[in-house]
């Protein structure tokens, strides 16, 4: 087998009794690194130490790591102009935190022949707040008795 020391450097290729016996001088263990390579990779290392800084590299990944979270305002297609401003702010809100909103607006009735009232409030609202983030799509997404548009906040934010 090919063998790496514990400082790092090449010490070539021994036989497996001989790199256990290496190891134990060292009071250290002897890891597989490649099994499929010819012939076969193995370092003299802490084992225990070695799994120890795996664990602390993978719990510092996840602190850095921002999770995305979709945020949901409903709106209907004839919301008054306050309940507007109202959501509208929210969305301002998730988008600075940075946060994904879910835009839906829910007909109901007869509401559902004019659809153009509902693409009229998202056409609005993404007009309000452009400079915070932008859609997804050009158009909104229309499910059964809701219309919905994701808005991502912009990289300034």
């Amino acid at each position: 087998m090919r063998l790496i020391g514990a400082d790092g450097s090449q010490v070539g290729i021994v036989p497996i009794a001989q790199a256990q016996e290496m190891a134990r001088e060292k009071d250290l263990d002897l890891v597989e690194i490649s099994a499929t390579a010819t012939p076969p990779v193995c370092k003299i290392m802490d084992y225990g130490k070695f799994i120890f800084q795996q664990k602390k590299k993978t719990s510092e990944a996840k602190k850095k790591q921002k999770v995305i979270v979709v945020k949901e305002v409903q709106f209907r297609p004839r919301i008054d102009e306050h309940d507007f401003d109202v959501k509208k702010n929210n969305v301002v809100r998730f988008l600075q935190h940075g946060d994904k909103v879910k835009a839906s607006i829910r007909f109901r009735g007869r509401e559902m022949t004019h659809m153009e009232l509902g693409r009229a409030v998202l056409d609005r609202l993404l007009k309000e707040v452009k400079e915070f983030g932008a859609a997804e799509q050009a158009y909104p997404d229309v499910q059964g008795n809701r219309m919905t548009m994701v808005i991502a906040p912009t990289k300034a934010h």
